[in-house]
């Protein structure tokens, strides 16, 4: 690649999709002068209550939902609550790579249970349960996950479930960011599902299923109690998070269907330009996937073998970045050799981006 070439992103989490329209024009008076709303550090009433009819199949209280400044505060706020020292998170892996740190500093220890390709992905009430330690104290589960995409159906989430009321001190955190990026099964809630003994607890937010691309807005459902400790925690942080970023917020959540209904036809021709590619390369190794704008395909077979998986797996990153090409390593996924890679970008950019990969790929 030449010095003067640009390196070419499909690496980011963020979409390129601006603002929605219907967004901004909700706003436009607040932005003419009208004044913004007062808000209590729990989030604005009317928007805490729009979120809540969400899950109106479960009856959620607006008291239950903390609106915070990302999804990974919202994260932040639950594990913090949660966890006392020595306390363990379980992991399904690969999974997204910033919660490693996440449940560090919030004083956890991480424990991967790691998921095979060769059944894609398929956690089963089994293995959950051969995992579960005295000390786990909370399972994480992303759906559809990051960086996969697979989608976990209600009938397996249900299974799960079964498993996860016979520890009722566990917490069972679902993150369900891209819950409306999806190109085929519907994605289940954790909230559809009894909770009996309130371990359930969602977070969310606006940047990828609504297009709020850096308007600093995530949030999370809880059980009432551990929902106020989260919102005293952000009282005393930080506060409420910005008016004006919880009414496009509010516009947001009122138009959700419409609004992942326009970004999902945007990413249908973009994704299948990018699984297409990615099929055509001999050597590659791909599983199919239903969400997310990801594909996270299996390299391995252009690997170094005289290095570690993880060394390899760098300086295969390394080597792309070279030809001009940034994905994700899938080390920090808990997966080397395999790498995590967008669609979500403007299609000369995809085309170039992937042409690029294929090239650096198969040229030894």
């Amino acid at each position: 690649m030449s010095s003067a070439t640009a390196v070419i992103s499909l690496a980011s989490g963020y979409s390129h999709f601006p603002t929605p329209p219907l967004v901004l024009e909700y706003l436009q008076p607040y932005l003419q002068g009208t004044r913004l709303p007062d808000s209590p550090a729990a989030g604005l009433p009317e928007l805490r209550h729009a979120l809540a009819q969400q899950y109106a199949p479960a009856q959620i209280n607006p008291e239950q939902v903390v609106v915070t400044t990302s999804t990974k505060t919202a994260l932040f706020a639950i594990l913090r609550a949660a966890l006392n020292p020595g306390d363990e998170v379980l992991l399904p892996t690969p999974n997204w790579f910033g919660f490693d740190a996440l449940v560090a500093e919030a004083g956890g220890i991480l424990c991967p249970l790691p998921l095979s390709p060769n059944d894609n992905y398929t956690l089963t009430p089994a293995a959950l349960e051969a995992a579960l330690t005295p000390h786990t104290r909370v399972v994480l589960l992303t759906n559809p996950c990051n960086p996969t995409g697979r989608i976990y159906s209600h009938q397996e989430i249900e299974a799960l479930l079964h498993v996860t009321r016979q520890h009722p001190n566990l917490l069972v955190v679902s993150d369900e960011i891209y819950n409306l990026v999806t190109f085929g099964s519907q994605v289940p809630s954790l909230l559809d599902f009894p909770d009996p003994h309130q371990q359930h607890v969602v977070v969310n937010g606006f940047s990828k299923s609504l297009a709020l691309i850096n308007w600093g807005l995530g949030y999370l459902v809880a059980p009432l109690a551990l929902a106020q400790e989260c919102a005293r925690w952000q009282h005393i942080t930080s506060g409420a998070v910005a008016s004006l970023n919880q009414l496009a917020g509010l516009a947001a959540a009122q138009s959700a269907n419409t609004i992942a209904t326009d970004l999902v036809a945007q990413l249908q021709p973009l994704r299948q330009l990018l699984l297409r590619t990615l099929q055509d390369i001999p050597g590659l190794r791909l599983t199919p996937n239903e969400g997310t704008y990801y594909a996270f395909p299996d390299l391995r077979a252009f690997l170094d073998p005289s290095l570690s998986p993880e060394a390899a797996s760098c300086a295969l990153i390394g080597r792309l970045r070279a030809a001009g090409v940034e994905v994700v390593d899938g080390s920090g996924c808990h997966a080397p050799g395999f790498v995590r890679i967008s669609c979500a970008v403007p299609e000369p950019e995809l085309r170039t981006g992937l042409a690029r990969l294929r090239d650096a790929l198969l040229t030894q």
